[in-house]
């Protein structure tokens, strides 16, 4: 597992243990909204995370986009469709977008060379 990985992987975790184990219920019901808005409904997990991984493109949200390419590895997206997937993003987002397009794609060459997939259920 590449440092860059392995380092946001262990803050988003530790950081998520450290928030949710506040007594507070706003924070905690909007973590749980996150997780039930990725589950299969209408649309299955793939679909689900391809659009959050558009959102956070456009968003320019680089924690938000690392967790969707780890997200979208897991429900079994691949390197097409991650590329139609970033073309979305590109389009509604505009050239600004580039820079963070640029780490997604660095972000999720380093996943795949080391078939390290995963995240958990606590948001993004």
């Amino acid at each position: 597992m590449s440092d860059r990985i392995r380092d946001f992987t262990q803050f988003r975790q530790r950081m998520n243990e450290r928030i949710l184990g506040q007594d507070n219920q706003v924070i905690r019901r909007f973590f749980a909204l996150d997780t039930q808005t990725y589950k299969a409904g209408a649309l299955d997990v793939k679909t689900k995370e391809m659009l959050g991984l558009v959102a956070s493109l456009v968003l320019r949200c680089d924690d938000c986009i690392s967790y969707h390419v780890a997200q979208c590895l897991e429900a079994g997206v691949d390197e097409d469709e991650f590329f139609e997937v970033f073309s979305v993003g590109l389009v509604v987002g505009g050239s600004i977008v580039i820079p963070h397009l640029r780490r997604a794609v660095d972000f999720l060459d380093q996943m795949t060379a080391k078939g390290s997939a995963g995240g958990d259920a606590s948001g993004a």
